[in-house]
């Protein structure tokens, strides 16, 4: 089993402040809204069918993935022009 010596490992962390990981961040967190905002709809309603609903949370995740990455709501501009700020 071969290591890599501990002077080949980074000491800085990869830049995470570049507008492509901004904007990524911001869909993801957007995604993530809308994915719990569909899991909340989908709660009210009563069901007895646990493969159902798996099935429904699966659709809802990925529909919010799409929803996200094409505008969605537009919460993920407006976080990413705040996170791009600088003080």
């Amino acid at each position: 089993m071969d290591f890599a010596p501990l002077s080949s490992i980074p000491t800085t962390p990869p830049s995470l402040d570049t507008p492509k990981s901004v904007a990524e961040a911001a869909q993801q967190f957007e995604a993530l809204l809308l994915g719990q905002m569909l899991q909340t709809v989908h709660a009210s309603e009563e069901s007895s069918d646990p493969t159902s609903d798996t099935m429904w949370d699966m659709a809802a995740q990925q529909f919010a993935q799409v929803l996200s990455k094409s505008g969605g709501l537009g919460l993920s501009k407006l976080i990413a022009s705040g996170l791009e700020r600088k003080p």
